[in-house]
């Protein structure tokens, strides 16, 4: 595996290790081109703050210290800036105005929870509720089409437990939009990992009879991670076994169009 852009540091509060250290494991794994993408800090009102990312405060340094990193390993590595961005529409132009402030690479989308996050529950929580699964879909699909974001991080996060064919009526509307935008679709790591519901095999199978196109993030948690190989090869055996083509972009497009409200 050369190419990582799904990584965290510790300000998210759930990761660990130095920024430093991120780079070094990605070039001792033989990583050529790693993308921080931490947790977005989000501009939400009201004095709301989610306990699993960055502050907005934090969102310089976070910029400087991956900047830095970049320069100093330039001859080993290419090191991008980026963001693992959910689509919450109240506030997604306000939080991108004040990324774009400091500068930044690319945004993955990961919808972590529907609406704005206040008061949600998260994707992840178990439902048989064919309007959850339809709400996640259609806030996957808005994000996607804000022309914003570089790919499409854990697209099956969403964890319905109802009819196989609920599951694929609504799904398969990710997987057109992403061929339709030539957004590639994360098969995560992580998930593989920690014996997670996702990656959801029912999910890629759809994904590779749409002809979608799937990039592998190691979600890199900490500095170890990159270590993982087995966990790679099982996320790689699992594109196999779908039928679904495996890229390795080498370069994270950042997109500058309008976002649509």
């Amino acid at each position: 595996m050369k190419v990582n852009y799904h990584t965290h540091t510790f300000r998210c509060r759930h990761a660990v290790g130095a920024d430093r250290e991120y780079v070094e494991k990605a070039i001792e794994a033989g990583i050529k081109v790693l993308g921080f993408s931490d947790h977005a800090p989000y501009c939400f009102t009201g004095g709301y703050y989610s306990n699993f990312r960055m502050h907005v405060e934090e969102t310089g340094e976070y910029a400087a210290s991956i900047r830095r990193l970049a320069e100093e390993y330039k001859d080993d590595i290419t090191v991008y800036l980026g963001y693992e961005l959910e689509y919450y529409p109240d506030y997604f132009e306000d939080t991108c105005r004040m990324i774009d402030g400091y500068g930044y690479d690319y945004f993955i989308l990961a919808q972590h929870f529907c609406g704005n996050e206040i008061g949600e529950q998260s994707s992840g929580t178990a439902t048989d509720d064919e309007k959850r699964l339809k709400r996640y879909v259609a806030q996957v699909v808005e994000g996607m089409n804000t022309g914003m974001y570089f790919y499409v991080a854990h697209p099956d996060l969403v964890r319905y437990t109802g009819s196989p064919e609920i599951y694929e009526k609504h799904m398969r509307k990710i997987c057109k939009t992403a061929k339709k935008l030539n957004l590639p679709l994360e098969i995560n790591v992580l998930g593989v990992y920690d014996g997670r519901f996702y990656p959801h095999e029912q999910f890629w199978r759809i994904a590779a009879e749409e002809k979608c196109s799937a990039i592998i993030g190691i979600d890199a948690h900490s500095p170890e991670h990159f270590g993982r190989t087995e966990a790679i090869k099982n996320a790689e055996a699992l594109a196999e076994r779908c039928g679904i083509e495996l890229v390795e972009p080498e370069t994270p497009v950042k997109f500058r169009k309008p976002v649509r409200r």
